[in-house]
């Protein structure tokens, strides 16, 4: 059955890879609360990490590079990131806690690394001890945070 684009005149819908029956709304709902409960879980422990557990270690890195923190840019990351998420490792029909977990950590090394290596390369300040932290913590945030938002998904609106 072939699904392409957002929806077809089928009932179809696709996100990701992944076509699935829409059935009266379900499958769309589906995906708002897994998006909201992504969002919902990475924003509060990232914020703690990098707000109080994290920040003295960062100031001391290459605390003349930080500046005050602008929130339209940190929204605009935790909303598409979350899509990311959504995308490319719990949004699919086939998406278990064991591959949320997987892919996850994977989806955040790739992102966290693309991030921390090419501040490595152009950035004079830029630190591999930073690097490590802050791709370890993105693995692990993007793990948890996905296979949580998958766990509350499943909760709420169980797959059909």
């Amino acid at each position: 059955m072939a699904c392409a684009g957002v929806e077809t005149g089928r009932g179809l819908i696709r996100i990701g890879v992944v076509c699935a029956k829409r059935a009266g709304g379900a499958l769309v709902n589906r995906y708002i609360v897994l998006y909201l409960a992504t969002l919902i879980v990475i924003v509060p422990i990232d914020l703690v990490f990098l707000g109080v557990v994290a920040r003295g270690f960062f100031t001391s890195e290459v605390g003349d590079m930080l500046g005050e923190i602008r929130p339209l840019p940190a929204v605009l990351f935790y909303l598409l990131y979350v899509v990311g998420i959504l995308v490319f490792v719990s949004g699919g029909r086939e998406a278990t806690f064991q591959s949320a977990l997987l892919l996850g950590a994977l989806f955040g090394l790739f992102c966290y690394a693309t991030f921390e290596l090419t501040s490595l390369s152009i950035l004079k300040h830029w630190s591999w001890p930073v690097a490590a932290v802050d791709v370890g913590w993105g693995s692990l945030m993007t793990a948890v945070s996905a296979t949580a938002g998958l766990a509350i998904a499943d909760w709420l609106t169980p797959k059909a």
